[in-house]
């Protein structure tokens, strides 16, 4: 087997491949990231190895989208993919006495990352070519609905500080276009997802849940077939759901979540699930039971945050419409 670890940046691949551990030794390049560079990473990769594709581990880490491109490559020409928590392969790194931080030693870092723990990593998978446009629509979308928010907010300050009605009227043109424009993406993304039978069936069984509406459904559409979770507990750990428990001796501190993964969805998730304390019955119970322990509000609203996204997991995996648990 052969280890390499490529240090992902928005413009360049720092890439190095684990030619021998004791004594160590390695072959690195750097390639620049831009379209059609990823196959000369591969051919690159597959000349230096001399092995066969399958026999190749490569660990990215993920960067944005900048590493996708890559990561697409080459899982296509053959090759075992991994793409890990930044967090992780740091403090990776730090138990290796990595001091000092540069593209060359994060790229070794990566490449030793895959040696040591190729057997437990979970292999890459890309998403189907639906799911990474109904992705990429979202991500549209929201960057959309937060240029509106700040144009909102200017249109408040202009009007307090009564600025002139050109001014005014430039942001009012300016909300009004961006209104639009979001009011057709959202039909488009209604329009991709009705395209598809299984985002549309799947759509459906999530709409069935207490405290989905229709933003959280596309957003848990779009979380749930991004991955091959293997269980609703990674799927909930993926958002960064996971609680991170603090205790020593006798010193007991607040659980806290990690917020690793998709920080984006978090925020939406958090309304959706202040709604199903109330209206959900399995999450209402949840709540009761949580605060009958004493637990703070902000405690109750991550469980059951933690507890939408299990459920809608189950939903789509059982491909069942929600039943609630208690009477």
């Amino acid at each position: 087997m052969q280890f390499v670890g490529i240090d992902v940046s928005k413009k360049k691949f720092d890439t190095l491949w684990l030619r021998q551990t004791q004594p160590q030794k390695v072959k690195t390049r750097v390639f620049q990231n831009t379209r059609g560079q990823e196959q000369t990473v591969v051919q690159w990769l597959l000349k230096q190895t001399g092995a066969k594709p399958s026999e190749i581990h490569v660990v990215l880490e993920a960067t944005s989208v900048y590493h996708e491109n890559l990561a697409y490559a080459l899982h296509e020409a053959g090759m075992k993919v991994y793409v890990a928590n930044p967090a992780r392969t740091r403090d990776f790194a730090k138990s290796e006495g990595f001091l000092s931080k540069t593209d060359k030693l994060d790229s070794l870092g990566l490449a030793l990352y895959a040696k040591e723990k190729h057997e437990r990593l979970h292999l890459w998978q890309p998403e189907a070519p639906e799911v990474r446009q109904l992705r990429a629509l979202g991500a549209r979308l929201d960057a959309l609905e937060k240029d509106q928010q700040r144009e909102e907010n200017r249109l408040e300050k202009a009007q307090f500080n009564q600025s002139s009605e050109r001014v005014i009227v430039s942001i009012e043109d300016m909300i009004a276009a961006l209104k639009e424009e979001i009011r057709k993406l959202k039909q488009d993304i209604d329009d991709h997802i009705d395209g598809h039978p299984q985002l549309q069936n799947d759509r459906a069984l999530l709409d069935s849940i207490k405290g989905i509406g229709d933003v959280m459904s596309r957003e848990l559409l779009s979380l749930i077939h991004s991955r091959q979770f293997r269980s609703a507990k990674q799927c909930a750990a993926f958002v960064g759901l996971t609680p991170m428990h603090n205790e020593s001796g006798d010193s007991r501190k607040p659980a806290k979540i990690r917020k690793g993964g998709r920080s984006s969805i978090r925020g939406k998730l958090y309304m959706a699930a202040v709604t199903a304390c109330t209206h959900n019955p399995d999450i209402r119970a949840l709540r009761q039971r949580m605060e009958a322990k004493g637990k703070s509000r902000m405690a109750i609203v991550v469980a059951a945050m933690r507890k939408l996204v299990q459920i809608a997991y189950g939903v789509i995996k059982h491909q069942k419409e929600y039943t609630p648990q208690v009477a």
